[in-house]
């Protein structure tokens, strides 16, 4: 829906808080498969080399080099010069500890609402992958985390724009606690679990 607003939790040691995305050519560089990847691994891994994640994307060092730029150029990611052994190793960190757009931002253009459009698109399809992936590698998880785990839920609702905005905040709410939860030292492995949530006006 035109209202909905994306947000992309980036790691929780990042002192520089939300960043509101409002730029058209900000949310382009994130309209490219790879970069929403990057951004991803260096979400969850925390900073890191070209060289490394060009070794979890499969891509070549120049090619990841290229987009790493692009983000860069962006804003969206930066340097971590602290974390370098010596003058030739460049690592990068997420810039910000969560992004935020509201498709709603980039109406009445069309050259910004095809940048929000795809934007969009990418992020979709990026969680459409990694759901089809998982049903191809759940037998390398243990019967824990096979057994009720994973959820795929749906229903139809008749409601008014008020209602689906308050639908839209209820479902954000619920992920969010997950997100910013501290994460407890007890000892236990965890898993990295991808959490999502679209709610839009369709028809059967």
């Amino acid at each position: 829906m035109d209202d909905t607003t994306v947000r992309t939790p980036a790691t929780t040691d990042d002192p520089r808080g939300t960043r509101e995305i409002q730029d058209s050519r900000v949310l382009a560089a994130l309209t490219h498969p790879l970069r929403r990847r990057l951004i991803d691994l260096l979400k969850v891994d925390g900073p890191a080399t070209v060289g490394k994640l060009a070794e979890h994307t499969e891509q070549a060092v120049g090619n990841v080099s290229h987009h790493l730029k692009v983000l860069a150029e962006s804003g969206l990611i930066e340097e971590a010069p602290e974390l370098a052994r010596d003058r030739r190793e460049r690592w990068w960190r997420l810039a910000d500890r969560e992004l935020s757009w509201t498709r709603a931002d980039f109406d009445g253009d069309p050259v910004t609402e095809a940048v929000a459009d795809a934007a969009g698109s990418i992020l979709l399809e990026r969680q459409v992958e990694l759901v089809r992936e998982w049903a191809v590698r759940r037998g390398g998880y243990g019967p824990d985390w096979r057994d009720g785990c994973s959820v795929a839920t749906q229903t139809w609702l008749r409601l008014t724009p008020e209602e689906a905005r308050e639908l839209a905040a209820d479902l954000h709410e619920v992920i969010q606690k997950w997100a910013h939860r501290p994460v407890p030292e007890d000892g236990r492995d965890r898993e990295t679990v991808l959490a999502f949530a679209h709610s839009v006006p369709a028809r059967p």
